[in-house]
């Protein structure tokens, strides 16, 4: 049945939803129109970060380019297997369209249900990797532990060898996130909001606390490195995973407390962990934004920050009115202020301040940091150093790298440049080749500002207005015909 029928069919049965309407009895495509819409609002638009080649007896690999993508109905970039495990949750966080006291319909999957839909839409040849996120039933632990289950089978039973993305659960055991942590390739520990003020008032379920400990806990083992048996903290000599069937016991705490990895685990998540922060739902400012995540990555050695330009689904007067516009563009600069961090050499402190504590949505920050420091410019790209040429709007990591090795043989000019891959249009107001600017040009803020807003004004529109070039998603037919 196409995904349509699916749907007509779950609203003609003789339900009674209301809040919490669990049901048990869909079948696997049913489940999959729900958690797949369901996973939507999860941020995973990343690369693998880890090198596995195919192995005899094993299906799939992880190729260090990344894995593939596809776009939701949503437009955000994703994995394409994507899916909560459930969508069911005891936690009533304000701005989660699965919070308990949502009038929805809810349902999860089994571990093996997980497995074969993994298996079928990789031999399609329509994934290359798992992104697995869930809501929180009964409790923290009991979900953890429904994951791992899910995540040994499809190891260990099904022999998937490709990209598996897990979140781990604040509030979970540990030593449940820890074997996780030997079957997957990365993990994710949501922020969700910017600041304890924004989680209190609207998660008041969650603590700062209780986020970061897994956090830490992740950045440890990673640290740590693979001693083939690693010692925690437990007490007792019970099995740690209970379920009936003895192929669920696939883990023993041992007296000695020590626990054992998976067979053929070698690695503790060897993408390295990331995290997530909603934008909009609260009051924090680019800068605070900013400021949080720059201490993640030095605090905690993530990966990545994930931004989530808030999307109103829920009737809350704490919220912004259900109909508001996402801040997208917002969003965008966030990105771009975040890749400044990472690749780039600057602090948040460079590009926001308290006093200007928010970006300009219609510049990009390195062009806006460069217009109010117009007194270092113009550079001489023949004699710049390479930290000053990261600085130059219209100049990238691979471009600056280019021209520190293209000059040590000749002197550079403006047609070399655009071979090298520098963006003249942006870059030939910062930047001479020889002593010489390409146009005569004033180096004036106000001038140079209107330049570049011409330039970007169309991209910025489509940004703003989530007018955006489209892949085929799994759950879209995008309007074409079946061709007999």
């Amino acid at each position: 049945r196409s995904l349509v029928g699916s749907e007509m069919c779950i609203r003609d049965r003789s339900f009674e939803v209301r809040a919490m309407t669990i049901v048990e009895d869909l079948s696997l495509e049913e489940k999959l129109t729900i958690l797949a819409d369901g996973a939507k609002y999860d941020v995973a638009c990343t690369s693998s970060g880890v090198d596995r080649k195919g192995k005899k007896g094993m299906t799939g690999n992880t190729a260090a380019c990344g894995i593939c993508h596809s776009f939701s109905a949503d437009g955000r970039c994703v994995s394409l297997l994507k899916i909560l495990y459930t969508n069911e949750c005891i936690y009533d966080c304000k701005y989660c369209v699965n919070r308990k006291s949502n009038d929805t319909l809810r349902t999860s999957f089994t571990p093996e249900e997980v497995c074969e839909l993994t298996m079928q839409f990789y031999r399609r040849n329509y994934i290359e990797g798992l992104f697995l996120s869930s809501g929180i039933r009964n409790n923290p632990t009991a979900t953890m532990e429904e994951i791992y289950i899910a995540l040994k089978l499809l190891r260990e039973q099904y022999h998937f060898n490709g990209y598996i993305h897990v979140k781990a659960i604040p509030g979970a055991d540990p030593q449940v996130i820890e074997m996780v942590g030997y079957l997957a390739d990365r993990m994710s520990t949501n922020i969700e909001l910017p600041t304890a003020d924004g989680l209190r008032e609207l998660a008041p379920n969650k603590t700062r606390q209780t986020i970061l400990t897994p956090l830490r806990q992740i950045q440890n083992r990673i640290g740590e490195g693979y001693s083939g048996i690693h010692r925690i903290g437990m007490q007792g000599g019970k099995n740690l995973i209970t379920r009936n069937e003895d192929r669920y016991t696939l883990m023993e705490r041992q007296n000695n407390g020590l626990i054992i990895p998976p067979k053929g685990q070698k690695r503790f998540v060897p993408a390295g962990q990331s995290t997530q922060m909603i934008v909009g739902a609260t009051s924090e400012n680019d800068y605070q934004i900013l400021s949080v995540a720059q201490a993640l990555y030095k605090q905690f050695d993530l990966r990545r920050v994930f931004y989530s330009a808030y999307i109103a689904l829920n009737d809350d007067s704490d919220l912004p009115a259900v109909g508001t516009k996402p801040p997208l563009l917002r969003e965008h600069r966030l990105y771009q202020a975040d890749w400044l961090l990472r690749f780039y050499g600057f602090e948040a402190g460079e590009l926001l301040t308290e006093d200007r504590p928010n970006f300009n949505v219609y510049l990009d920050p390195k062009c806006e940091w460069a217009l109010r420091h117009l007194e270092l410019f113009p550079v001489e790209v023949n004699q710049a150093s390479y930290a000053m040429l990261l600085r130059v709007p219209g100049i990238g990591v691979k471009s600056a790298r280019r021209i520190v090795m293209a000059r040590r043989t000749a002197k550079l000019t403006f047609d070399g440049l655009k071979r090298i891959g520098v963006v003249l249009k942006r870059a030939h107001y910062f930047i001479t080749c020889s002593g010489r600017m390409l146009y005569r040009t004033k180096v004036e803020e106000d001038y140079i500002t209107r330049r570049i807003l011409e330039l970007d004004h169309k991209k910025n529109w489509e940004l703003d207005y989530d007018i955006t070039f489209r892949q085929l998603s799994l759950f879209q037919d995008m309007g074409m015909e079946e061709v007999s």
